[in-house]
């Protein structure tokens, strides 16, 4: 299991986990984040994230990106 930040670009991952205060879990789930999903790395720019999550691209900060397990 590691971070979403450290998962390669372009491999489909599984969540496996995702860490945060309730709110921060709430936010994630809101955006499509849930475990058992996949979510691929499109692309990083700053140690920000671009995902593809449930046919969408989502931007994610390092900080966010650091609380999803894979």
């Amino acid at each position: 299991m590691m971070p979403l930040v450290l998962a390669d670009p372009g491999e489909e991952q599984i969540i496996k986990k995702i860490g945060g205060s309730p709110e921060v879990k709430k936010h994630l789930e809101d955006l499509g984040f849930n475990v058992g999903g996949t979510v691929s790395v499109v692309n990083t720019l700053g140690g920000n994230l671009i995902v593809n999550i449930k046919e969408s691209r989502v931007a994610l900060s390092d900080e966010l990106a650091r609380k999803i397990m894979v």
